[in-house]
């Protein structure tokens, strides 16, 4: 079963878990298989029981953090990324994005559907995310390409 940790009282080893059917459940740190990883809103599995005193969890097994980060096909460490920015560039109205490698998002799609009419040389406003890692690679995204705030939601986490 699936469940959340919404309470844990480290000093005591015990603590508690909203599982798949909002039910809360006791369990204690003896009965988790890595105790190093226990926090309040940690995603856990476990396997249900009861006991004399109500709902309690066995076999608990919290849910590592994920420690990397998709964006746009790109593989990034979190423990990796040393700094972001986001930016404004002007671009050419008319630049051509490329749909072969480019994630697309609804925007996009909605702007390609109804293509706008170009004047030469017009420009405009594209806001970009710069991403350096402490390797010193910098990964750089559009806003053709992904949606940046809820990438930099995902950043800040």
């Amino acid at each position: 079963m699936n469940g959340t940790i919404t309470t844990w009282f480290q000093d005591k080893g015990f603590g508690f878990i909203k599982d798949e059917n909002g039910d809360n459940r006791y369990f204690h740190v003896i009965k988790v298989s890595n105790p190093d990883l226990i926090k309040k809103d940690a995603a856990v599995t476990f396997e249900p029981t009861t006991n004399t005193k109500g709902l309690s969890a066995y076999a608990v097994k919290v849910i590592p953090e994920s420690k990397h980060l998709y964006i746009a096909g790109e593989r990034l460490k979190l423990t990796a990324i040393k700094s972001y920015v986001v930016y404004s560039e002007e671009v050419p109205a008319d630049a051509h994005i490329d749909k072969e490698n480019a994630v697309l998002s609804v925007g996009l799609l909605m702007n390609s559907i109804k293509p706008k009419a170009v004047k030469p040389g017009e420009m405009r406003t594209l806001k970009k995310l710069a991403i350096t890692t402490f390797h010193g690679t910098t990964h750089i995204f559009s806003e053709d390409e992904i949606d940046i705030e809820a990438t930099i939601k995902l950043l800040k986490v």
